[in-house]
């Protein structure tokens, strides 16, 4: 901090539907991957924290899942979870993605937000201008004092945004220390980067029932668990003679150090979704 100067601080979180580039967003923002992304829905599935620093001030962001008409208990736990984010923060941001129309969920969203709230239209490299100026009249009858058009994948108009969100921001603590980016855990980290990558590496075959976890850390030994409600679903997760689990540990292991040792097992927990002691071990 600067001699004398004043410290400000604050929590500013993302909510809107599903796919709508919340964590593309964040990541756009602090420069460095800190969300995993894909274009399924419920990508995002806790709350994650990234922390933008400057000379004197200090910004949380807090990504959220994307809100949905749940069919599950864990769909009903993400949509607590995205809706508790707006609770205690400084600056909510609306999210909403301009190549979609405005829908009943945007508005259900919408009708949650404090009345100081920020729409983020994103996208808008992917619209014309014509199509981009008719959605933000529409985006213009929600409760907000103000609306930032952005692409969080080049980067277009988020500097503006940012901008804002520092002058929001009150006088406050360094809540988390220089260097600093993120509040995840390396094995929660890297389970999330296993799940991206059957994510991408399955595509469509994925089943939604899926989730990871980091159960042994011994560096440079890693072992994460790939969770699946079927046995059926088990095979489809390995890949024939382990091409799907070879081929995702190669694409995790570039991101991680040099020498780590990664291990991955798939197992069948049968309706985890539906267990709230099975929902809780997870995280969720």
């Amino acid at each position: 901090m600067s001699d004398g100067a004043v410290h400000r601080s604050g929590f500013v979180t993302f909510v809107g539907r599903p796919n709508v580039g919340k964590s593309t967003l964040l990541n756009q923002i602090l420069g460095e991957k800190i969300s995993i992304v894909s274009d399924k829905p419920q990508t995002t599935r806790h709350q994650i924290r990234g922390i933008l620093r400057g000379e004197d001030t200090q910004i949380v962001f807090v990504d959220t899942p994307g809100i949905h008409k749940p069919r599950t208990l864990m769909g009903e736990r993400l949509n607590s979870a995205a809706t508790e984010a707006m609770s205690d923060v400084d600056v909510t941001c609306l999210v909403l993605d301009a190549t979609q129309r405005i829908g009943p969920g945007d508005r259900r969203i919408a009708e949650q937000l404090p009345a100081d709230s920020v729409i983020v239209i994103n996208k808008v490299d992917r619209v014309t201008p014509g199509a981009l100026l008719e959605f933000l009249q529409e985006a213009a009858a929600f409760d907000a004092v103000a609306w930032f058009p952005v692409s969080a994948r080049t980067g277009e108009g988020v500097g503006a945004l940012v901008e804002h969100l520092l002058e929001r921001i009150p006088e406050g603590p360094q809540w988390y220390p220089d260097g600093t980016t993120s509040d995840l855990g390396e094995g929660f980290r890297v389970a999330e980067l296993v799940r991206e990558q059957l994510l991408a590496v399955m595509r469509e075959e994925l089943p939604h029932s899926i989730a990871t976890r980091t159960v042994e850390w011994e560096w440079p030994r890693i072992k994460v668990e790939i969770l699946v409600e079927r046995e059926s679903q088990k095979g489809m997760v390995i890949g024939k003679g382990g091409s799907v689990l070879k081929e995702v540990g190669t694409r995790v292991r570039r991101q991680l150090p040099e020498g780590a040792f990664l291990e991955l097992k798939v197992r069948v927990e049968r309706d985890w979704q539906s267990r709230p002691g099975s929902l809780e071990q997870l995280g969720y």
